[in-house]
């Protein structure tokens, strides 16, 4: 009896130890009622600040402040990021200059516990190369799809396109089909493109929507042949490609005006300087309507950057308050 009592209060001992070290692990994105924000922090200088601790700021929702349930920083969460590449007539010359710049932003950039994927655009969307954390697979499938598009797999249905450029159903397939199905973790598009679009199925709304109903910052890489005398569709384009950035909660960069290699440092920069915080906002009503969020930073002289807000009949579906 003596010996059995002994096991039973062993056996319990090790399901309490168990169950507080399971309560003790942080487990991020599992809450589907949990509102996420992922931002950035600069000082008055413009420099990113990467090492705040979540006693360092506050979050607000309707100017309501909220408890914080969790908080990381860019070194606690895995990455994956989608290179999306605009592979049109106007836009294939440039990315072929550029494969050295962009895999040296990719070995840059990936740590072992980091994804990239690649998808190229034209009037199809051709997922070029899978999830991966190899640097050297991504640039031999570019350089393969050079000479073999038509054999990699459409994303997205199969849309008859005779011709044209599908940029928003781009960015609305790869969060769809690539990002949103990553559970946790940082999440980020890198876009290379002139922002025009005559083909897709979805509208520019769509595509920002999309990107932030999955907390994906979408970065922008614009470029167009001409410099100093843009057409309209060129001037359109810029303005496209700065709104989804804005949007999202990234930033847009402007290729024809300065060093591609410094533009992915920038971007690498950010990616290795992100926070995340989650919480419940207080008194939460599913109702549609809109709620504007902020992260403030207790330090005088930091900056927070993110995503406006997001409405609340669907967790997580952020919109700009432009659109209300």
């Amino acid at each position: 009896m003596r010996v059995r009592t002994q096991l039973h209060a062993q056996l319990l001992l090790l399901i309490v130890c168990c169950a507080s070290a399971f309560a003790q692990t942080p487990t991020f994105r599992s809450d589907v009622n949990l509102v996420t924000l992922t931002f950035t922090v600069r000082d008055s200088a413009g420099r990113l600040v990467g090492n705040l601790s979540q006693s360092d700021v506050e979050v607000f929702d309707d100017a309501i402040p909220q408890k914080i349930r969790f908080f990381a920083r860019s070194t606690d969460l895995p990455l994956t990021i989608g290179l999306v590449v605009d592979a049109s007539d106007s836009q294939s010359k440039f990315i072929r200059r550029h494969r050295g710049d962009v895999e040296k932003f990719l070995r840059d950039v990936l740590g072992p516990k980091d994804q990239a994927f690649l998808v190229c655009f034209g009037n199809h969307l051709r997922l070029v190369s899978d999830l991966t954390s190899s640097t050297a697979q991504i640039m031999d499938n570019l350089e393969a799809f050079d000479h073999s598009k038509r054999s990699f797999p459409e994303i997205g249905p199969r849309e008859i396109r005779e011709e044209g450029t599908a940029f928003y159903d781009a960015i609305y397939y790869a969060v769809n089909e690539k990002l949103n199905i990553t559970s946790q973790g940082h999440r980020a598009l890198v876009v290379f493109s002139d922002g025009q679009d005559n083909s897709s199925a979805h509208h520019m709304l769509d595509a920002i929507e999309a990107a932030q109903h999955g907390d994906v910052l979408v970065y922008s890489i614009r470029y167009t042949e001409e410099r100093r005398h843009l057409k309209a569709r060129d001037k359109y384009g810029i303005r496209v490609m700065r709104r989804i950035s804005r949007d999202t909660g990234a930033a847009d960069f402007d290729a024809t005006r300065g060093d591609l290699d410094q533009t992915f440092r920038d971007i690498g920069a950010e990616l290795r300087a992100l926070y995340e915080v989650g919480y419940h906002a207080d008194g939460l009503t599913r109702d549609n309507s809109f709620h504007k969020v902020a992260v403030k930073v207790k330090s005088e002289g930091l900056t927070a950057r993110s995503k406006a807000g997001y409405f609340a009949g669907t967790p997580e579906a952020d919109v700009h308050p432009d659109e209300r």
